[in-house]
């Protein structure tokens, strides 16, 4: 009896273990990955907000650069912040020289986009667009190129 009792413990215990292993955590890292998307997607529109208001403002993206003496940039991240940033300097007398994007043998565009891992034209600045990689890609663009390396988010709520 003694030997049947400690065989149904163990079986219960490496039930619920396996249980937790095959089913429930696979389900937390879905929750977390979607939890992480949806926090990159948030910070994206409330910066695309500020954008806006600050446009409404008078405020432009160009000018502000073109206090700093930039002429010619990189923009890092060529989807939709990306894209829409190219739109306004293109328009308003700053170089958009190329991106760079991981994804960049996937992409059309009416410059060049170039991936990080690949030699990069000299510019006065790289403007990152990813908010949530800021750091990780200023540390490697910096160790790259010899240029300004500028997140959009600073420069929208600093203008």
């Amino acid at each position: 009896m003694k030997k049947i009792f400690v065989g149904f413990i163990i079986g219960y215990t490496l039930g619920i273990v396996g249980t937790y292993y095959f089913l429930v955590r696979p389900e937390k890292n879905k929750a977390k990955k979607f939890k992480d998307l949806s926090d990159k997607h948030l910070s994206l529109f409330i910066l695309m907000q500020k954008w806006v208001k600050q446009k409404i403002k008078g405020k432009q993206i160009s000018r502000y650069l073109s206090e700093k003496s930039i002429k010619n940039v990189a923009i890092y991240g060529m989807n939709y912040v990306g894209e829409a940033l190219y739109e306004e300097l293109n328009k308003n007398g700053i170089r958009v020289l190329y991106g760079i994007d991981m994804n960049a043998d996937k992409m059309f565009s009416d410059i060049d986009i170039y991936k990080p891992s690949e030699e990069l034209p000299d510019v006065d600045a790289i403007i990152v667009t990813p908010i949530h990689a800021y750091d990780v890609i200023e540390e490697s663009m910096s160790k790259k190129m010899n240029c300004l390396i500028l997140s959009i988010e600073d420069i929208i709520y600093e203008m």
